[in-house]
């Protein structure tokens, strides 16, 4: 799974998420932040309004906890999630002697980025990508 650091950098730099069933996510705060959710059909689902997107937790009876803000929950990509949106620029994953390195084309160049697990690596490939189609 991918790091809380990793996946709080991600949507610093721009990345948005939006909501299907199999994502998952931690919901910011003290209490819950070492908690991770799974979205679900049957137990938490998301509401989309015209004031913004809720996660409604559908009959938990954990902390009575009813929904939340999308804004209030930090998507944690999957692997697989991760490499789709490096799209055409992933060239690929191999292991390494510490864990794994992901390759990209970008801008012309190859960029290589290793982590002990492969979501990281796929996971700072993706935030040179964000960080640069950020406006500012």
């Amino acid at each position: 799974m991918i790091s809380r650091p990793l996946a709080l950098a991600l949507r610093t730099a721009g990345l948005r998420w939006k909501p299907e069933s199999g994502d998952r996510f931690s919901i910011q705060g003290a209490e819950l932040s070492g908690d991770v959710f799974t979205l679900s059909d049957m137990t938490i689902e998301a509401h989309s309004y015209p004031t913004g997107t809720i996660l409604g937790f559908n009959g938990t009876t954990e902390w009575a906890l009813d929904s939340v803000a999308i804004e209030d929950a930090l998507w944690l990509p999957r692997e697989d999630q991760l490499r789709e949106l490096l799209g055409g620029t992933f060239r690929g994953l191999r292991p390494d002697g510490e864990g794994y390195v992901v390759d990209i084309a970008f801008r012309g160049k190859e960029l290589s980025y290793s982590s002990p697990s492969a979501a990281d690596a796929y996971a700072e490939a993706l935030l040179t990508l964000v960080a640069a189609s950020s406006p500012d």
